[in-house]
């Protein structure tokens, strides 16, 4: 028997739709990709990936030479016999209010309803607030009155870093579709089940629920975890005032399975182009709707304070001043395993440290050439930890780069002009670390550094 092809259509060629794209590529699918922005798109046609995601670039390269993945910049040229078009285009946060920007998925609608011809699903890849599939409808509706077509959401849960096997091998997939009246929503949900089937093959749970159930989904599970960092980051600092120990805390709440073992490391405050962003969305959807979420509000805002904070924190055990004092960072993309900068807590940390007269020397792995546009012209940028660290009067670790875990006392002590490490991620043992002679802080444990 013939094996049918299936075609769909990504709208977008960033992070969520290129990844998106390249792993339904490799579940066998045809996928045409529309990236309007030229430079991007000569890139991805050469098989240059202009984002760093650990296998990303195998992976659409593998599938371009397969002719499975294909590259557009006109939505018309992608979608003709296309079963399925995902809108994964950028939802940033609207200026002034907080709210996502849903101009670009709105201006996708609509083109999409101008060169349509057959059936599809137009799928909402991108996180989006609630109500958005439904306006999608009236978009194309009011555009293209003859169009055949459905509308669903279907919310990614990627992790930067750890994109790929999230997507190969989810924990779980959320679709969301009309379902208000009798036998509505059938089609489109044959059509989302022909597209999985690879993942209903591993037994994947595949949830179909409601347009609002599903649109909110993201928003509930990012806005989950936020709040469990900010908590933790606030018992971190509980720990430091009454003697506690956030590691021995943190374990013994992750060994209750209610709780579970993620997203309990305290650190210098969330960042990242999701939590942010979906907390900062949720609590004006849900402003709007009339039922505020205060534990989100609360959340969002001990994380805006804590990165504020924390510049305070580094300067008072640089003795109280950082002025014409050489400071050395040790990572500055939000996480490890990304080149992603956005929200950053080193963003705010580094501009804190130079405006009060540091010298700032800085080194990650990935991030440095997406670091420069953001931070002063005033920071050095170093290609490794020895040049980073050699003459400065602190280090900071900002970010837990693998790397950054094997490094030697000794050879901090032979670097620096003073040992004095500020570990905001917990990565160092701190008996080693002071046992070695090292001045050594970290966040919610016993030892602190000192001067003295």
């Amino acid at each position: 028997m013939r094996r049918v092809i299936v075609r769909i259509t990504m709208i977008g060629g960033g992070y969520v739709g290129l990844v998106s794209a390249a792993c339904f590529a490799e579940f066998g699918l045809n996928v045409n990709v529309v990236e309007t922005n030229p430079d991007r798109l000569n890139s991805l046609k050469q098989g240059m990936i202009p984002i760093y995601e650990p296998g990303l670039d195998i992976l659409v390269s593998n599938n371009i030479k397969a002719n499975r993945l294909q590259f557009f910049d006109k939505i018309e040229e992608a979608i003709p016999d296309c079963e399925a078009i995902f809108i994964a285009v950028g939802t940033p946060p609207r200026n002034g209010d907080g709210h996502a920007d849903m101009t670009y998925v709105h201006q996708a609608a609509l083109q999409i309803a101008q060169h349509l011809k057959q059936y599809a699903v137009i799928v909402t890849k991108s996180t989006v607030p609630v109500g958005t599939s439904r306006r999608i409808a009236q978009i194309i509706r009011q555009t293209n009155p003859d169009l055949e077509f459905d509308v669903a959401s279907n919310p990614e849960f990627l992790r930067e870093g750890d994109a790929i096997q999230d997507c190969m091998k989810p924990d779980r997939v959320i679709i969301g579709i009309e379902k208000e009246k009798k036998d509505q929503g059938k089609k489109a949900q044959a059509v989302m089940t022909r597209l999985y089937q690879p993942l209903f093959q591993q037994e994947t749970p595949i949830v179909f629920t409601n347009l609002e159930s599903a649109e909110l989904a993201k928003y509930a599970s990012n806005c989950f975890l936020a709040m469990k960092l900010s908590y933790v980051n606030e018992l971190a600092d509980l720990c430091e005032q009454v003697g506690g120990n956030i590691e021995d805390i943190t374990k013994s709440m992750g060994l209750d399975p209610r709780i579970g073992r993620y997203f309990l490391q305290p650190g210098p405050g969330f960042g990242g182009s999701c939590f942010p962003k979906d907390t900062l969305a949720l609590i004006r959807i849900a402003q709007e709707a009339g039922a505020p979420v205060r534990m989100v509000e609360a959340a969002a805002q001990a994380n805006d304070a804590r990165k504020t904070n924390m510049s305070g924190r580094i300067i008072n055990l640089c003795g109280g001043s950082v002025n014409n004092k050489t400071i050395a960072i040790l990572g500055l993309t939000f996480k490890p395993n990304t080149d992603d900068m956005r929200e950053s807590a080193s963003l705010p940390i580094i501009h804190r440290l130079i405006e009060e007269g540091a010298h700032i020397k800085a080194f990650d792995p990935i991030g440095n050439e997406k670091a420069q546009p953001l931070l002063p012209k005033a920071v050095q940028y170093f290609e490794n930890i020895k040049d980073t660290a050699l003459n400065a009067d602190a280090l900071i670790i900002l970010t837990e780069w693998s790397e950054f875990r094997s490094l030697s006392p000794n050879k901090l002590k032979e670097w620096m002009k003073s040992p004095l490490v500020i570990d905001l991620r917990n990565i160092y043992d701190p008996k080693t670390m002071i046992n070695e002679g090292i001045h050594y802080y970290s966040i919610g444990r016993p030892q602190k550094a000192s001067l003295s």
